[in-house]
């Protein structure tokens, strides 16, 4: 689309990328822009600084910034109005916005690949990443991953053919944003072929007013499909509610076997299969996609990979050629990630843990290799922590971070007699005595430890995000770290 002559408002320009590519996209396209973020020039200097390049190159006037502040006058006045997920959609800013646009809506509107999209509570990211390596390997066109993952899918727009493959990993708000838009065909803007669902939990309840409103934003993943499509769901409640309402073909994942009348895939005996009814393109009765060994740990990350492995036989993937994918699939940054390895410890960043469930799933997968200290806590996004508390009694040293969850956390560890250090404000500290704990274990026990950064919490107050945090969590420890 030409947007020549067209004012546009970016609203956030943010530090993931996302207000970065869509003002870059529509420079490009000849577009007016004003950019306005409440965040000051020198902590957006990289964004700006490439943006000020992006303008030469495209010989385009320089863009207006409105940095630490927003006007409602440059609101009134746009033609469009680039919101950022972020923003809450009853912002008082958007009311009188003529046009609101995203840069997943730009992104869907100009795109003619394949779509895969991915959204869920937890699991979302591996599960895209799993099945991106799928396609990236077995397809014959291209394979691009962008979305939530903090890759904006604008950044590849223009190389996209209708041969490739796109995966979207898919946030509530990103979903939220998508509701009821529609594409110049009239058709509903979001229809991917695949449609997974991960693992629901609650999440963001200190921005929805419960958890019913938080999963009525969920369902736009699949609300656009249609019978030639595939809508993968967990075997709980909610997942059951998704696979009960989608015109698309439902498809079941469980950690047991299935009903002999149900299409999807199963764990057993630690390998993930698949069995698809009356489908005229799978011609094994029962086929077996995720292998017993991998990569990455845990059983809720197999079951993640069983969701994407499912997505990609449904598009018609080899089953072998999917276990091949996956068995050398070595998990994503800040998920239960490995970085480090020296003189019998283990230090594992999982910063990406935002809820109580995340953390108590890595506490569960590391828990039997060798002694566990794990760091934990952060900010509260109003969830219940009962379920970390418990969990964190299985690890052998407790420390926290500092942070509105951490409080609710030392009077659940009180109460159960659940010794814990900290909190603490500074990170370098709270590593420090991470190993000072490791090697008291080491010592007495002779053997491994593992250190995992697994908040269960938000990253703010003393992080950007949790990508902020993971980094510099695995900063510190190659610093503060001797062996």
């Amino acid at each position: 689309m030409d947007y020549s002559g067209v004012k546009v408002l970016v609203m956030g320009l943010g530090l993931h990328g996302g207000g970065l590519e869509t003002a870059r996209f529509l420079l490009k396209r000849g577009a007016s822009l004003t950019v306005t973020d409440l965040r000051d020039e020198k902590t957006l200097l990289p964004a700006i600084e490439q943006l000020d390049a992006a303008c030469a190159e495209y010989g385009q006037e320089k863009i207006r910034y409105i940095l630490g502040r927003h006007e409602t006058e440059d609101f009134r006045k746009a033609d469009i109005v680039i919101k950022n997920p972020a923003v809450r959609p009853d912002s008082p800013y958007l009311q009188s916005v003529k046009k609101t646009e995203t840069d997943i809506s730009l992104f869907l509107s100009e795109s003619p690949a394949k779509l895969f999209a991915v959204t869920g509570s937890k699991g979302k990211s591996s599960a895209a990443s799993a099945l991106f390596r799928i396609l990236e390997k077995c397809s014959s066109g291209k394979t691009f991953l962008g979305g939530n993952i903090t890759v904006s899918p604008l950044s590849f727009i223009d190389d996209l053919r209708n041969t490739d493959n796109v995966v979207l990993e898919l946030s509530s708000f990103q979903l939220g944003d998508l509701k009821g838009r529609k594409a110049q065909d009239g058709n509903t803007l979001l229809k991917p072929f695949a449609s997974i669902l991960t693992a629901i939990m609650p999440d963001h309840l200190d921005r929805y007013v419960s958890m019913e409103e938080y999963i009525d934003d969920k369902r736009n993943i699949y609300c656009g499909q249609d019978s030639n499509c595939v809508t993968i769901a967990g075997d709980c409640s909610w997942g059951k509610s998704f696979l009960s309402e989608t015109k698309a073909r439902p498809l079941v994942y469980s950690r047991s076997p299935l009903a002999k009348n149900q299409s999807g895939g199963w764990l057993e005996n630690e390998k993930g299969y698949a069995r698809f009814l009356n489908w005229e393109c799978i011609t094994e009765e029962t086929a077996e996609l995720v292998p017993k060994k991998l990569l990455v740990k845990g059983s809720h990350q197999k079951l993640n990979l069983l969701a994407a492995a499912l997505a990609a036989y449904a598009n018609g993937t080899e089953a072998e050629n999917v276990r091949n994918a996956l068995a050398d699939f070595r998990g994503i940054e800040h998920r239960l990630e490995l970085f480090y390895e020296a003189k019998g410890i283990c230090f594992y960043n999982d910063s990406a843990a935002t809820i109580p469930q995340a953390a108590e799933a890595c506490i569960e997968a590391l828990k039997p290799d060798a002694p566990l200290v794990l760091v934990t806590g952060g900010t509260d996004k109003n969830l219940d922590f009962s379920t970390l508390a418990r969990a964190a009694a299985g690890a052998k040293a407790v420390i926290l971070l500092a942070g509105t969850g951490s409080e609710k956390l030392i009077r659940l560890f009180t109460q159960a007699g659940i010794k814990y250090l900290g909190p603490f404000d500074n990170l370098d500290k709270a590593v420090i005595c991470s190993i000072e704990n490791a090697e008291n274990l080491k010592n007495k026990a002779d053997g491994c430890v593992n250190i995992a950064l697994s908040p269960g919490c938000a990253s703010f107050g003393m992080f950007l995000n949790e990508f902020d945090r993971g980094k510099k969590w695995k900063e510190a420890v190659m610093r503060l770290y001797r062996g």
